[in-house]
């Protein structure tokens, strides 16, 4: 039997054991998927186990997209450009991490019809999944992407990558057509982000990258006060059935009520 995991920290949120497994049995795949919290202390050890093929492959999530790297063999040119990998498996005896997010937040956008050309983009946080998001809107033809961080050196950090980008200060608000919350400010049931939700006209999209719980005090507040919301759900399972194919070479069937 095959072994699946995803490691992160905090980990018990993540719903991917739940899609994997449902898609292992659908096509009576012999394998089982698992999640695992670790430290950065254990990724060597980890990866160590993929090349001894005792785990046949690893999803990756906060906060070790970009910590990983320096373990693994090879990047495929995604992740190469993101330099963030979430999908890692064993190829001509090489540890090899891929990205399946840049795909998986253009599919998520798709499915809700949302058209991000000629928009203005606000994006929140510079960890590990920014640059897969500042990659797939740039793709999709956005016009401007502006990014905030509490740490702004992070945000710094990308622009010198991707040149483009405009940077402002945590607390300030530009004006702008969607919003990204891609921090882990969410997670927990009193995290809040504070801005001046009365102060910015309505119907702008609320997207958080979270999608456990369904929605953050972040999605609740911008409802309130006339905006599309939308949680991470849709950008979750696409890029997990993205990482699927890479390691079973099967394209399991997205059913949106996968996770009602």
């Amino acid at each position: 039997m095959k072994k699946y995991l995803v490691v992160g920290n905090p980990i018990e949120h993540s719903l991917s054991p739940k899609l994997h497994n449902h898609w292992i049995k659908e096509n009576n795949i012999d394998a089982i998927y698992e999640k695992k919290q670790i430290n950065e202390s254990d990724i060597k050890k980890i990866i160590e186990e993929i090349k001894n093929e005792k785990i046949n492959g690893i999803n990756v999530t906060v906060p070790f997209k970009k910590t990983i790297i320096p373990f693994l063999n090879e990047l495929t040119p995604l992740a190469r450009e993101a330099q963030s990998v979430n999908t890692i498996f064993k190829k001509d005896n090489k540890v090899i991490g891929d990205n399946t997010d840049i795909g998986g937040f253009e599919l998520g956008l798709k499915s809700i019809n949302y058209k991000v050309e000629n928009k203005k983009i606000f994006i929140l946080g510079a960890g590990g999944v920014t640059s897969s998001i500042i990659i797939a809107l740039s793709r999709l033809g956005a016009t401007k992407i502006i990014i905030s961080n509490r740490t702004k050196k992070k945000a710094e950090n990308l622009k010198k990558i991707y040149s483009k980008l405009e940077i402002i200060d945590w607390g300030e608000v530009p004006d702008f057509d969607m919003i990204i919350n891609t921090t882990s400010l969410g997670l927990k049931k009193d995290d809040e982000i504070k801005l001046e939700y009365s102060n910015l006209k309505p119907n702008k999209l609320f997207y958080d990258v979270i999608y456990n719980p369904i929605q953050t005090n972040f999605l609740v507040k911008a409802k309130k006060f006339g905006n599309q919301i939308e949680n991470g759900k849709m950008m979750f399972i696409y890029q997990a059935q993205l990482a699927f194919k890479i390691w079973h070479n099967v394209m399991p069937v997205v059913n949106k009520k996968l996770l009602d």
